[in-house]
């Protein structure tokens, strides 16, 4: 495969040599852009009208700076690279200083077609390999400029000294090909004149209207290992969460509240049952739908199970949970370890209205919304 030559297709790998260095690296040919870094650019930085082209790249393999791809919404989250203590602007490649112009750009009130093609890409864990992970605008359909972009603090070193680094939402847009003829028309500074621009990306640039490229999961029924994290530095969180809290399940109830509301940000008021009391419904809360006067609240009911990862949550743990669901409620299951496959094919087969947090999905969750591992370790310690 000739790279300079080759058009971008999504999901689809270009890998580079194998002489174990920097020249492995397959997206200065592919793209002509330098190598070794996660921002790289075509074009006069850190301008949006004199960049031509940016190419963002992750390992997806940083647990302080979880960058991640949701292929259902299709929306890519991008710290910046500023993993450092000083000025959340002052880095070698300028990298923060075009996220923010980025971000400017787009909340603008006034709209410029001179605004530079954005390219994702992740790695394979092959050499450098890369996989094409879609072509991105900034921010969202629904995210305001106070939430696209935002600046989040974290601390360093033993003397725990802060700084800041940027947290940014992307939208992938729902082009399946990036051709050729663009990336050549690109370089010549005829990105949008180019008749080979693809239309979602030209709508978005003259009008800020969002088409993601939306990829819902076709299985519905999690196996185990769906449910369960996968890498070390996962698996050493789900550790962290199950050790605090196996020897006190009351407690874990608590934390299980909390990690609903990470993932279902509008749970309300949720209280705890008796631990005399408890029959199977470990807290009792309410949904809100909407915003502002025409708001409506939907009550919900809890149930957590800090397991052994590995030990299933099964039928007879659902069926106490769907037997105490009222008429307009719906179920909330939260565990550390999974839901076996009996009950999860009875759970969707009868079509009951629970919301399953396995173990892999409260990982996913702290280290996105939490972050670095001893963040996540201080967060359990204040619930």
């Amino acid at each position: 495969m000739d790279l300079s030559e080759s058009d971008l297709i999504v999901d689809t790998v270009y890998g580079g040599s194998r002489n174990g260095n920097a020249s492995d690296d397959p997206l200065p040919k592919l793209l002509g852009v330098d190598n070794g870094a996660g921002f790289r650019h075509l074009g006069k930085r850190p301008g949006t009208d004199t960049l031509k082209l940016l190419v963002l790249k992750s390992n997806f393999n940083d647990p302080d700076w979880p960058d991640t791809l949701n292929t259902e919404n299709g929306l890519f989250t991008y710290y910046g690279d500023k993993k450092s203590v000083g000025d959340i602007h002052d880095t070698p490649r300028q990298g923060n200083l075009i996220l923010r112009n980025l971000f400017d750009a787009r909340h603008s009130a006034t709209s410029s077609e001179s605004f530079p093609v954005i390219l994702l890409f992740g790695g394979t864990g092959e050499y450098r390999d890369v996989r094409f992970l879609g072509l991105a605008v900034p921010g969202a359909q629904n995210l305001g400029p106070d939430e696209d972009l935002v600046a989040i603090w974290r601390a360093k070193g033993y003397k725990n000294e802060r700084f800041q680094n940027y947290k940014s939402t992307f939208t992938v847009l729902d082009v399946s090909k990036v051709k050729r003829a663009w990336l050549n028309d690109i370089v010549d500074g005829a990105a949008v004149t180019s008749v080979h621009a693809p239309k979602p990306w030209l709508d978005w640039v003259k009008s800020r209207a969002y088409k993601p490229l939306l990829a819902p999961h076709s299985i519905e029924i999690r196996n185990k290992d769906q449910q369960l994290p996968q890498g070390q530095d996962e698996q050493k969180i789900l550790s962290l969460v199950y050790e605090r809290f196996k020897d006190n399940p009351f407690e874990f109830e608590s934390c299980a509240i909390e990690i609903a509301r990470l993932m279902m940000p509008d749970i309300g008021a949720c209280e705890l049952t008796r631990p005399w009391r408890d029959g199977g419904r470990d807290a009792i809360g309410s949904y809100r739908i909407g915003v502002g006067p025409s708001a409506i609240e939907v009550e919900f009911a809890l149930e957590a199970k800090c397991y052994k990862p590995g030990s299933s949550v099964g039928v007879k743990e659902l069926s106490r949970l769907l037997s105490r669901l009222r008429h307009r409620q719906f179920g909330v299951l939260v565990t550390t370890s999974y839901l076996g496959s009996q009950a999860y094919n009875e759970l969707k087969e009868d079509g009951h209205p629970v919301v399953i947090i396995s173990a892999g999905d409260i990982v996913s969750l702290l280290k996105t919304r939490l972050g670095p591992i001893h963040s996540i370790a201080h967060w359990l310690e204040n619930i």
